[in-house]
This record gives structure tokens, C-alpha cells and sequence, in this order.
């Protein structure tokens, strides 16, 4: 094994999905493991393993779910708030906003308790003027009482503090010497952006997260530690970029969306070189369906993500919809008498019921097995050596066909057309409720399940087609080695544009630019270059919302040559984008100044995945078996879709095998492969 290796790992509710790739020599392996719930390193381990010693790796970047599931089942750390008199209840009051919009009481719980929100005297006036200065002495008063009531985190957040850290500052390094670890953030040394609700309620999360993020990458690094190795070990950011483990124990925050995230950029790039620039990725695993968009070959960055109900966080995460529809998800009929599949979830531990760990409710996977549309003799991820596909047949009886007063075959149908129908909700939310025509769209479904649920995908939502990437069920590992390095910082800066003083503001974004590109270059993985960003927060004179702008400009020899008029006409462009108008006359503002640095990593060639030249249909067809479709059995060919060679086309119903996912191609679909060994699928006589 060479030093240049590099290995993706994506940690699933269900699989643990690796992707290693040697840099040197162009070569990759695919590995997939069940995950270890409670104690991810036995598989993250036994995962790297299976590519040679442990400690002859290079670089391992992860993809990881730990944050965005804590938040979701409110599982993070007891935590502690020190606030400016009179901000107390800042996260209960949010944007007046309701989970229920109709009803007099709602029924958010804040993830910091009332009394372990501590308020302290100090003020900060809007202007950065320091009105009262803190006390440290009552600052550590107050971080001594939170430590006394079983505080394992603490959060600073002054209002304005944005404008002028100082109050802040004094008030961390009197909180850090009573504190007994690390756990300790000021807001403004988070996210200095003004709206002390979403600055407040960012760190507030990142806070909840440290204690659960770092030590479960803890728990990994010792892991690691104990098989010699001695490389880079990083993170996905949820922007699609990539950062230290340092960083991420930090900033827990910024991992909310990690592995979700690796999986969309890794699609983009198949699909982009595919000649697919408009997709919607879907990624299927065992426990979520996540949906994106990617228009023209760019994934979607969002400024602020709702993870759930009143957890906002303001920090560049790309564009992602999770729904509770995945493998693991389980059916039930309802005290209505509806069919519902999902959002809980059977895991990996004790899994689907097929799997004979002790589960007796069905799942989505339960009912793919009974169709006959997953090969119940080879079970994806190598564990398991067959599926009991008739303990998952009695188990749907029970709970769904007897209820429902149906029979076997018509119960799993139905599960597996009501989690469709979800699937095809979260597309459309993205697609057509956002004003893009769905038949410009292709799918790119992937994750453990994505690529049974192809004609599914194209039929209810009347997509273009879908592309079914070479290895659908390691796509987020994929993503993970090819991911750039990013680090976005903002500041706010509250000015006009009438009257700029264009040089400062050319000064500024210079120092941001190389604080960023410090982080990027610290992070010690190989790039190709380092691209800076730029874009501004601004909108008209009155107005509340802002609009990005990004700016048409780079740091070079020093400077960026920003002037006003070219702030004047990236602002029009992004108005007149998403408003079709502008509003002469009115002036306008600048509010934020967003950076991102970007180390592009070397290029990877998504033609090394392609089939190789002795890859032949002839070969490839390994029989056929039984699929249960639209309320009767077909006979479908089955096939070994790694041996297919490029341009077998394939007509339905056919099922392709390979050991990280299934694909079923409906009996109106036709399956192609491309150059790439990607498999495109569309309506029977349409073109691809």
C-alpha cells in the first residue's frame, strides 16, 4: 500500500460505505460493512481493514451522520448559556414562528434548559461603542453555578457582540479558567453576524454538539491510533467542503449535514461528467431518504438550515431535504387505519426483519425481499449470508396485510408505494415548488436503496430519466475523497454603498481571504489550487431580507479591485435573478461579507470506474427469477451489473446485482450504460 492512499468512509445508519483510492496509481476499491450503532469504530475499523494495514494509509476523510442525528433526537449534551441581561429566552422567543400554525400554545422545548440560560451585566451598542463592560468576576460566578448544575458545555452570546467582540472575549477567558474543558465558544468567534436569534441559536447548537461530536471522534482517533496510524484524518463539512478533526470538535456545528453532503457533491461530479448538469440527487440509506438539487453542474448552498423545528443554523450548508423514508424505515397501519412507512427506523441493530436479529415489524427492505426485488441469497454488505424472506412475509401479515384486510404480495406493494410517494414529495419540494420543470431533471438515486426505487422516481414526478452511478451504495464514500477542502467565514459590516469607502472594504476582504486560506493550507491535504469567494448579504433601504451577491472578484498581487460599480451591478444581477425586477431609486446596503476559500483537490478520473474491456452481456446475464410489479409476478432478467459492458442496453423488468446495491428497472423502463458505467434509465422508446 503506497502513502498517497486516501480512503473515504461514510457512516450509515445501517452500512458503514468506504471508497479507498490510490493517488499514484489510479487504483480504487469499494468496501461496505454493517455499522456498529453506539460504537461506530468496530465497523469504521473492520471497514479500513478490509483494504490491507490500517497504518499504511495516507489520508482518511469521513462523512458522518453523528451531529445531524443528535439534533434529531435531541441527544446532544446538557449545556450551558451566558447571555446579556435581558436575552434569557432569546431561542424559545426564535422568529415568532410555531411548529403547529394554527392553536393558541406551542410545544418547543429549547435544548438549553431555562435555568441554565444565565444572564450577566454588559452592553454592547449596535455601533461596536461598548456601553458596559463585563465583569469577568460574574462571569465566572455565573459558569461556576452552570458547572454545579451538570453543564458539560458552555455557549457566550451577547447581543451586538457581532460589532464589537471584546465584552465577549473577556468574558471566554473568564469562563476558561474555571471551565473544566474545552467545551467553551463565543458567538462571535462562531458566526460575528448580526440577528442575535440566529447567532445565539448556532453556537447554542454547537455547544450541544461538542461533548457528542468529539467524543465520538474521540473514540475514532483512538481507534485509529491503536493500528499505527499516523496520516490525515478529516471531516466532510456540511458545505461539501472538507476540515481537520480539530476543526470539527471545534465547530460541530458545521457537521450537521456531513455525510449527506458527500454524497451530493460525489453525484454532481458523476452526473456533470455524464452530461447530466441538471439532477436531483437522492440518497436512499437506512434510515433517511436526503434530496437535492444540482442546476447546471452546482450544488445549491444554502446561508441557513432548519435541522428541525426551532434548531436553526446559520452556517453555508449545501441544500438538503431529509425525509424518515429509508430501508430501516418501518410500516405500520395507524389508530386511522392508514398504511404509514417510517420515520422510525429499525437501524442496522436489530435491522429489517429478514435480517433474523430480533426485529418482528416490517420495513421497506422487508417488503423489497417479498417482491422478490432484492436477492434474499446475496444480501448487499457481505455479513449476512441470506435474507429469511419468510419471517419477512409473516411479519408484514401480521402488522400491515391483516389490519389492512390484504394479502401478502398487496401489503409489501404497498408499502412500497406509499414510501414512493414520499420519496416523490421531497422531489417535488425541490423541483417543482421552487419553479423547475421536472422533465429537465434527471434522478441520480443512490445509498443502499436509492437504485431499486428508480421507475418509481421517473413515473410519479415525470423526470427526464435517472443515472444510477457506477457504485451507488459508496457514493457518499466517493464523495468524501474527491470533496474539496472549504472553510466560509462571515463578518458582518452594516454599511452603505452610497459613499463606500471601496478601498477598506478591499483591505478587509484581503485579510478575510488569507484567514481563510490559512485554514485550507493547515489542513494538510494535496490540492491543486486555492480558489477565494466572495459575496455579499445586501438588499435595498428597508428592507429586511437580504439577497447573496456574489462578486466577480479574487485576491491578486494583494488586492481585489472591488469598486462600488461592480458591487452595484453583481447586486442588480442577483436581484433582477430572484425577483425579475428592480426597485430604482431606492438605495442599497451591504450587510454581510461572506469568504470561502476552496483547495481544489487533484481531479479524479470518473473514467476509472468504467467497465473493462472484457465486460460483455453474454457474461454478465446470471438468470431470472420472480419480480412481484404492478399486482403481478414478471419473470426478470438478472444480471451482474459491474460486468455490463458500456453500451448494453437492457430492456425491463431486469434486475442488476452488484455487492453494494440492487437496481430494478420497471417493465416500461429501459436500462443503459454509459462510457462511465453509469446506467441510465428511462421510459421504454424515449430518448436518453
Amino acid at each position: 500500500m503506497t502513502p498517497r492512499a486516501i480512503v473515504g468512509v461514510d457512516v450509515g445508519g445501517t452500512f458503514t460505505d468506504l471508497f479507498y483510492y490510490d493517488e499514484a496509481a489510479g487504483r480504487f476499491q469499494t468496501g461496505k460493512v454493517p455499522s456498529n450503532r453506539g460504537d461506530e469504530a468496530v465497523g469504521f475499523l473492520a471497514g479500513l481493514k478490509g483494504f490491507g494495514p490500517v497504518a499504511g494509509l495516507a489520508s482518511i476523510v469521513h462523512g458522518t451522520t453523528v451531529g445531524t442525528n443528535a439534533l434529531l433526537e435531541r441527544k446532544g449534551a446538557r449545556i450551558g448559556l451566558i447571555t446579556t441581561r435581558g436575552f434569557r429566552d432569546v431561542l424559545e422567543m426564535r422568529r415568532r414562528d410555531r411548529r403547529h400554525t394554527w392553536g393558541l400554545w406551542g410545544d418547543f422545548v429549547p435544548v438549553v434548559d431555562r435555568d441554565l440560560r444565565l444572564e450577566v451585566d454588559e452592553r454592547t451598542l449596535a455601533d461596536g461603542t461598548i456601553r458596559e463592560a463585563v465583569d469577568p468576576t460574574q462571569v465566572a460566578q455565573a459558569a461556576r453555578a452552570l458547572i454545579a448544575n451538570g453543564a458539560e458545555a458552555l455557549a457566550i452570546c451577547f447581543v451586538n457582540a457581532y460589532a464589537n467582540p471584546e465584552n465577549e472575549r473577556i468574558a471566554l477567558e473568564a469562563a476558561s479558567v474555571v471551565w473544566p474543558n474545552a467545551n467553551v465558544e463565543r458567538s462571535s468567534g462562531l458566526l460575528p453576524e448580526i440577528r442575535e436569534f440566529e447567532r445565539t441559536s448556532t453556537t447554542v447548537l454547537n455547544a450541544y454538539l461538542q461533548p457528542v461530536v468529539g467524543s465520538y471522534l474521540g473514540k475514532l482517533d483512538r481507534a485509529l491510533e491503536s493500528e499505527g496510524f499516523d496520516g490525515r484524518f478529516h471531516i466532510v463539512q456540511s458545505n461539501g467542503g472538507v476540515m481537520s478533526t480539530a476543526t470539527a470538535r471545534r465547530l460541530p456545528v458545521r457537521t450537521a449535514l456531513s455525510g449527506p453532503a458527500a454524497g451530493v457533491i460525489a453525484a454532481a461530479a458523476i452526473a456533470k461528467e455524464a452530461g447530466f448538469p441538471n439532477v436531483i440527487t437522492g440518497d436512499l440509506g437506512g434510515t433517511s431518504f436526503d434530496v437535492s438539487l444540482v442546476v447546471e453542474g452546482e450544488t445549491a448552498l444554502a446561508a441557513q438550515t432548519t435541522i428541525d423545528f426551532g434548531l436553526v443554523i446559520r452556517t453555508p450548508m449545501i441544500e438538503i431535504s431529509t425525509i424518515g423514508a429509508g430501508g430501516g424505515s418501518i410500516a405500520h397501519v395507524d389508530a386511522g387505519g392508514l398504511l404509514q412507512v417510517g420515520p422510525e427506523s429499525a437501524g442496522s441493530r436489530p435491522g429489517p426483519v429478514c435480517y433474523g436479529q430480533g426485529n418482528t415489524r416490517p420495513t421497506l427492505t422487508d417488503a423489497n425481499v417479498v417482491l422478490g426485488r432484492i436477492n434474499a441469497e446475496r444480501p448487499i454488505g457481505g455479513a449476512l449470508k441470506r435474507l429469511d424472506v419468510e419471517a419477512a412475509k409473516a411479519a408484514i401479515q401480521e402488522h400491515v396485510a391483516g389490519p389492512l384486510g390484504l394479502d401478502v404480495m398487496a401489503a409489501a406493494e404497498a408499502i412500497v408505494r406509499v414510501a414512493d410517494g414520499k420519496m416523490a414529495g421531497a422531489i417535488r419540494l425541490v423541483s417543482i415548488e421552487r419553479g423547475h420543470d421536472p422533465q429537465k431533471f434527471a434522478a441520480v438515486p443512490f445509498g443502499g436503496g436509492g437504485a431499486l426505487h428508480v421507475g418509481a422516481l421517473i413515473k410519479d414526478v415525470g423526470l427526464r430519466g435517472a443515472l444510477v452511478p457506477r457504485y451507488p451504495g459508496v457514493t457518499s464514500a466517493l464523495g468524501c475523497v474527491i470533496a474539496d477542502i472549504r472553510h466560509d467565514q462571515v463578518q458582518t459590516l452594516n454599511l452603505s454603498l452610497a459613499g463606500l469607502d471601496a478601498a477598506a472594504l478591499d483591505r478587509r476582504m484581503v485579510a478575510e481571504a488569507q484567514a481563510a486560506r490559512e485554514v485550507v493550507e493547515a489542513a494538510g491535504l494535496t490540492v491543486s489550487r486555492i480558489d477565494t469567494v466572495f459575496e455579499l448579504d445586501m438588499h435595498y433601504v428597508g428592507q429586511t431580507h437580504t439577497v447573496a451577491v456574489a462578486l466577480p472578484v479574487t485576491v491578486e498581487t494583494g488586492t481585489t479591485g472591488v469598486t462600488v460599480a461592480i458591487i452595484q451591478q453583481a447586486f442588480e444581477a442577483a436581484y433582477r435573478t430572484s425577483f425579475s425586477r428592480l426597485l430604482p431609486g431606492l438605495g442599497t446596503r451591504i450587510v454581510n461579507l461572506r469568504t470561502a476559500a476552496i483547495g481544489r483537490r487533484p481531479h479524479f478520473d470518473l473514467a476509472a470506474l468504467a467497465p473493462g474491456a472484457d465486460a460483455s452481456l453474454e457474461a454478465a446475464r446470471t438468470g431470472s427469477r420472480p419480480v412481484w410489479f404492478a399486482g403481478a409476478w414478471h419473470e426478470a432478467a438478472v444480471y451482474a451489473r459491474l460486468s455490463l459492458p458500456v453500451g448494453a442496453e437492457i430492456p425491463g423488468p431486469a434486475i442488476l446485482e452488484q455487492p453494494d446495491a440492487t437496481t430494478v428497472v420497471d417493465p416500461d423502463l429501459t436500462a443503459r450504460v454509459d462510457r462511465l458505467g453509469n446506467v441510465v434509465v428511462t421510459r421504454t422508446g424515449a430518448p436518453a
